[in-house]
């Protein structure tokens, strides 16, 4: 398989289940400015969307779209339990995770990378970010990861996101459940490896 990616953008998200799920897979890194893949390759050839992640299986078929990604690895490996399997309610608590992570959090950053965003905008969507960090702090206020079973997809999802404030100057000190979250999930072995392949941490670090 092949894992299109390019470095602290939504792809890290897949690129921490891969390696959390422990599947063969090689990252492929996409310059999203030249939108072309490293190998040359227009970004269009490989997805008609136009943006990452797409996973690439052997047989030449992609998939693409974060969350139907990490569900596909997850259930590759059920034994890891990076997501509860078909049937159990903790199931639909990690696609209601999933979903919140990819509207409400998501898709609120994404006007703060724009350079020609209004700053009203963007001032408003630091808002909307504000109110929903609050709730997601409350819910992992008695429990390290936001589903009770343990690590989950979604979890390096949300930890991908909330990586994203240092890029465009929101903090996350108010919550420091928050702070203190990322700070567990950046320790786990393979959040490390995926981190350091895209560049992300310092041999030293």
């Amino acid at each position: 398989m092949k894992l299109y990616y390019s470095p602290g953008a939504c792809s890290l998200s897949p690129h921490i289940a891969l390696r959390e799920a422990g599947l063969s897979f090689t990252p492929v890194r996409v310059d999203l400015r030249r939108r072309q893949t490293a190998d040359g390759q227009p970004l269009e050839a490989i997805n008609p969307k136009g943006y990452v992640p797409v996973l690439e299986f052997d047989d030449g078929q992609r998939l693409t779209e974060g969350i139907a990604i990490v569900l596909w690895i997850a259930d590759q490996v059920p034994e890891r339990r990076l997501a509860p399997p078909p049937g159990e309610f903790a199931r639909y608590r990690l696609l209601e995770w999933l979903s919140f992570i990819s509207t409400e959090l998501h898709k609120a950053f994404s006007p703060l990378f724009d350079p020609q965003a209004p700053e009203a905008t963007k001032e408003r969507q630091r808002q909307r970010i504000a109110q929903r960090l609050d709730f997601v702090a409350q819910a992992l206020a008695d429990r390290p990861y936001l589903l009770e079973q343990g690590f989950t997809v979604a979890d390096g999802y949300l930890f991908t996101v909330l990586g994203w404030g240092q890029y465009v100057g929101f903090d996350l000190s108010p919550w420091p459940v928050l702070t203190a979250y990322r700070v567990r999930i950046a320790e786990r072995p393979a959040v490390r490896e995926a981190l350091k392949a895209e560049g992300l941490l310092k041999e030293a670090a």
